[in-house]
């Protein structure tokens, strides 16, 4: 598949401070119906904005990139993948494997032709491109470059539950054994490769960077520039009704929401609540759900949730498996909805906020909880508010693109 040609774009209004990041992502992020898209995107987006020049490389087309991000010199490489039956006999994980296609390792190797301060491996499906990027920095003959791993999970741990608490077939579950441990093998080899680790949580800090020190990691929670509901109140006119969002194209959320609905659907039914499921959710899947539940709903994916977050008296995270900072609970914070949530998932939201969610150990204490509380409106406007007023001031993009800009030049004076 030809090389698409980078996006061509003015520079930030920033005064650029001369450092160069070549950013290598699985995609392009737009459009942004993810949350890894999303922290991709305005990660970068604002390093760029910052003064930092900003190359990124993923997957995709530029269609659907808006203007207002020509900060950034996009380079889509096409929609070209390797199939995953080549990926099943590669040492590499699944999502490494298929986009190690022949179109996106040419452009990376053109791409290790210039100089760059500082080169960003933004999740451990972009492990494919290491071992170029080690020798590049070995190479480099001027100056020296930063290998920046930008994770978004620690993914060992992550794949490990997925493999052993998934309800599937015997030969599905070898399968995800062995792409468990191909994503333990890499994953291990970029963290011990890379100068920087970055990560969402402090928890994913304290364990996947447990041998780096402090001075090689740094926690870069989310942060937030996106749609905020005015005041609100939840009242008796308020439906009864529970919502949960995300994009369920990942087998891992779809593992999580289909034991969240297993569960939930006939107690809701029983107790006169309903679920709003926003979000793409594959059709062979909606579909097999859909014949077994009674409370529930799937919209789909929705441009416009107003009037959705609106009709909803709680929001759920419910991920059983997986835990860490979730950018959908800011936009339950922003949207003014109260968050019920398994206490593992809230993993990196700061204590005090964490106090204004309804948090438990369980899918069943999580189910009660909700029960138990959808009518309590008073203490759910409190949550809801206090939530809001906690959250507006504390996760913005600029000063997590500041800390990472002043990583980078650590490195480069270090």
């Amino acid at each position: 598949m030809p090389l698409e040609t980078a996006v061509s774009a003015p520079r930030s209004s920033a005064a650029p401070d001369g450092t160069r990041c070549l950013w290598i992502a699985r995609y392009i992020p737009y459009p942004l119906d993810a949350g890894a898209k999303v922290y991709s995107a305005k990660l970068a987006e604002s390093l760029a904005a910052s003064g930092v020049t900003v190359r990124f490389m993923g997957i995709g087309e530029s269609a659907g990139i808006p203007a207002q991000c020509a900060h950034v010199d996009w380079l889509p490489i096409g929609s070209g993948r390797r199939s995953n039956i080549v990926a099943l006999f590669s040492p590499l994980p699944n999502a490494a494997a298929i986009d190690a296609s022949d179109a996106y390792t040419l452009a990376l190797q053109q791409q290790l032709e210039e100089d760059w301060d500082a080169i960003v491996l933004d999740g451990y499906g972009t492990g494919w491109a290491l071992e170029p990027c080690v020798r590049y920095r070995a190479k480099r003959m001027v100056g020296r470059t930063s290998l920046i791993h930008v994770s978004h999970n620690h993914e060992e741990k992550l794949w490990r539950a997925m493999a052993r608490d998934s309800r599937v077939s015997p030969l599905r579950k070898l399968i995800l054994w062995q792409n468990y441990r191909k994503v333990r093998a890499l994953e291990r080899r970029i963290v011990r490769a890379v100068d920087l680790l970055t990560t969402i949580t402090d928890e994913d800090r304290a364990s996947l960077g447990r041998e780096l020190g402090e001075k090689r990691t740094l926690t870069l929670t989310p942060g937030y520039d996106g749609w905020t509901a005015r005041e609100r109140r939840i009242g008796p006119q308020t439906p009864r009704r529970v919502m949960l969002m995300g994009s369920f194209r990942w087998v891992v959320k779809q593992e999580n929401l289909a034991r969240f609905i297993e569960l939930a659907d006939p107690l809701f039914h029983r107790n006169g609540i309903e679920l709003d499921i926003v979000g793409d959710v594959p059709e062979e899947l909606a579909s097999t759900l859909r014949r077994r539940c009674r409370a529930t709903r799937f919209h789909g994916f929705v441009k416009d949730v107003a009037g959705l977050f609106a009709d909803a008296r709680i929001a759920v995270v419910p991920e059983a498996i997986g835990g860490g900072f979730k950018l959908k609970f800011l936009d339950y914070f922003f949207g003014r909805v109260p968050v019920a949530t398994l206490s593992h998932a809230a993993a990196g939201l700061p204590q005090e906020l964490r106090q204004q969610t309804l948090s438990c150990d369980s899918l069943p204490a999580l189910i009660d909880a909700i029960i138990d509380n959808i009518d309590r409106l008073d203490d759910l406007n409190r949550m809801q508010e206090r939530a809001y007023l906690q959250s507006s001031a504390r996760f913005t993009w600029h000063e997590r693109a500041a800390n990472l800009r002043n990583a980078i030049a650590s490195k480069q004076h270090g």
